[in-house]
């Protein structure tokens, strides 16, 4: 019997965690492709994940005969909603805050099939438990987190590259209906257990009596251990996708890490050894508060993203682990998932909803590791079991108070430099925007040959979302209108906008905004559009940059996601239309399908150019664009332009698929581009099939 709730228990845990970046994917493209809907997706399932185990806590106290037909019914009510495809109707419209609608859609998706399989592992433990006093039921609880760890690893690897996100759903819905049925089986067989016992067992089941509920400060603890970690997560994925890498599926190992420490911390005490992790954790918290310096920049890729992920991982078998050696009877079984359901809940809206709202920049992960090290204290103070040696405890309780005040000042000094650096700091549901001022130095030749060139400085206002820079500017007066960063006119979309150009006036269309830079090729007669996600963007490359000021003809600045803005547009006739949407944050994969070039082509005139900014340090999109622009009978030529930074000029990747043949012959195009063959891996994208994974640098 124990094989089954098993298997039960592992197979709806492994479903719960094959639905979430399964219904992620589904739901990304409609808001830009950010990682922000990835962390309100993870709000919603701790919310859900709490609901479920209130729901599971709730049934326990009634009659057992009572407990399995309520949840049979609920069973079988899930499978209405079935399959868990969303509707179009939920698509924004692009004016408001995308927060309440990712929820609402969820809800409304998934609601109820995900809330019947969070409660399944805390249920069946008490079903479990309820019929064998002497069992162990939290080896279950164990095996779930197992299931769960092993369908977020399995998804971008096995899942997404081989099936297609539609067929993904629908063996996702076949599958949780299996589950259901089984779900049922045990419960009906759980009820008989009960009424089928003997009276000596039922008189067993009923003696000794549990030991009394635990106290408050216990209780607390349930609450404020896992609220910690379940911060730690939300807020170094946050942090590690927006100022380390802009790696797609990047927080797919935190998750897992984090899965990996409940395994861990509930399968036994062997794992989680005190005195060693909290060393650990004086290491780790050290590390990545140094790590969080400004200075600490340019640390190389592999050691930040381990240092970040080690981290976690250290502080989640911290709090998990003590978490852990508080766990009661499992007479307040139910009681204690419930209080870390709350705890989990709790961190994930502090740092997906409050966060946002209440801070200008990225100050929860401080915030969290600080309190990572306080919670450590209050849970050394309850019990000092095993850390601190008798002879020097007084000693050792001061060194780590010592450490904790040390962390929090360095900590504070590290924010406080940040926003000193900056002009201006803000942030919304779309991440953390920062404006700041520096220089270059431009050496122009000298006079007399016999000297060194003359240097002169020249200082720029940039524009960074993270640490991805989206622009920047000479404050000079007469340098303003000076192109700049991926935009200079050795660049791909410089070359084509001055070629097109030569023929008249241009009807241009830019999907995302920056700092405007691409303004600066406007003249009289033209008509630029830009489209743009992010209101703060908008707001910011109008205050701070003038790219959009200065240009002689009105910018018109369109609100909301570009492919969802030009599919209500009517048709543009674009000359040029740029896609600059890829070369940080989340890859907006939906920018990138088969629909979305038909709907490009539909708005470009025939000879039109459509340009595609490709420059990323960490996905290689040619590929992708280059077998669009092959299904579609359009030729892709790939133009690089080299960086000078006494020019303003980063290095720049664009892509320019067009079917002009007198475009494709000019020769500015064939001495700066290559012709980029078809058929090259990966396959052709769809709003069906993608997979970010395979393109990864």
């Amino acid at each position: 019997m124990k094989l089954l709730y098993a298997v039960v228990i592992f197979a709806n845990a492994f479903l719960l965690f094959e639905l979430q970046p399964l219904i992620a994917k589904m739901i990304v493209p409609w808001f830009g492709g950010t990682a922000a809907v990835w962390t309100t997706c993870l709000l919603f399932f701790q919310l859900l994940l709490l609901g479920g185990y209130l729901y599971a806590h709730w049934l326990v106290g009634r009659q057992p005969k009572r407990q399995a037909r309520i949840h049979i019914t609920l069973l079988a009510l899930s499978l209405l909603t079935l399959p868990i495809i969303p509707r179009s109707a939920w698509k924004p419209s692009g004016l408001e805050d995308p927060t309440l609608r990712i929820l609402l859609l969820l809800a409304a998706t998934v609601g109820l099939p995900y809330f019947l399989l969070a409660s399944t592992s805390p249920l069946l433990q008490a079903w479990y438990a309820r019929g064998r006093p002497e069992g162990e039921p939290y080896h279950l609880y164990s095996l779930s987190n197992l299931g769960s760890m092993l369908a977020l690893l399995s998804y971008p690897v096995v899942v997404e590259p081989l099936v297609a996100t539609r067929h993904q759903a629908i063996g996702w819905s076949v599958a949780y209906a299996g589950a259901g049925a089984l779900c049922g089986i045990v419960a009906l067989r759980s009820q008989g257990e009960v009424a089928g016992a003997p009276p000596e067992a039922a008189a067993q089941q009923k003696s000794p009596p549990p030991p009394p509920k635990p106290g408050w400060k216990t209780r607390w603890l349930w609450i404020a251990l896992p609220a910690c970690a379940s911060a730690l997560l939300l807020a170094i994925t946050n942090h590690v996708c927006e100022n380390v890498a802009a790696i797609p599926l990047l927080w797919v190992p935190p998750l897992a890490l984090y899965l990996l420490s409940f395994i861990l911390c509930f399968e036994g005490h062997a794992w989680y050894r005190r005195r060693l992790f909290v060393g650990l954790l004086a290491l780790s918290l050290g590390g990545m508060a140094y790590a969080l310096s400004p200075a600490t920049q340019n640390l190389g890729l592999a050691f930040m993203i381990s240092l970040y992920l080690g981290g976690l991982f250290v502080c989640c078998m911290v709090c998990h682990g003590e978490l852990a050696r508080l766990r009661p009877h499992p007479a307040h079984l139910t009681s204690f998932y419930l209080m870390v359901a709350l705890g989990g809940a709790l961190g994930g809206v502090l740092v997906a909803l409050l966060a946002p709202r209440l801070f200008s920049g990225p100050y929860e992960l401080p915030l969290a590791l600080v309190g990572c090290a306080v919670l450590l204290l209050a849970a050394l103070y309850r019990d000092p079991t095993g850390v601190f040696p008798a002879r020097r405890a007084k000693a050792g309780w001061a060194l780590a108070v010592v450490l904790v005040l040390a962390l929090a000042a360095h900590l504070s000094f590290s924010t406080w430099s940040l926003r000193a650096r900056s002009r201006l700091m803000a942030r919304n549901f779309y991440g953390n925007l920062s404006v700041a001022d520096s220089f270059v130095v431009h050496y122009s030749a000298a006079r007399d040959a016999r000297r060194p060139p003359v240097g002169q400085i020249l200082y720029v206002r940039s524009l960074f979302h993270g640490t991805i820079r989206h622009g920047f500017q000479f404050t000079a007066p007469e340098l303003r209108r000076v192109p700049t960063a991926y935009y200079s006119p050795g660049s791909g979309i410089g070359l084509t906008l001055r070629i097109k150009g030569e023929r008249g006036p241009l009807r241009v269309g830019v999907a995302g905004l920056g700092a405007g830079t691409i303004a600066v090729y406007s003249r009289p007669g033209d008509r630029y559009t830009f489209y743009e996600i992010n209101p703060l963007m908008v707001e910011l490359a109008r205050q701070e940059f003038t790219f959009l000021s200065d240009s002689p003809v009105p910018v018109e600045v369109v609100l909301g996601d570009a492919r969802l803005s030009l599919e209500r547009a009517e048709r543009q006739a674009f000359d040029v239309l740029a896609a600059d949407a890829f070369s940080g944050d989340a890859v907006p994969v939906h920018l990138l399908t088969r629909e979305a070039f038909s709907l490009y082509l539909r708005h470009l005139k025939p000879d039109g150019v459509l340009a595609v900014d490709v420059t990323n340090r960490y996905v290689d999109l040619a590929p992708v664009v280059v077998a669009e622009a092959a299904y579609f009978g359009r030729t892709a030529v790939d133009v690089n332009n080299p960086v000078d930074l006494q020019r303003g000029i980063l290095p720049a990747r664009w892509i320019l698929v067009t079917g002009d043949t007198a475009f494709l012959d000019r020769p500015e195009i064939k001495k700066a581009g290559r012709l980029l063959p078809a058929g090259l891996n990966p396959p052709l994208w769809t709003d069906d099939y993608s997979s970010v994974f395979r393109v990864l640098q």
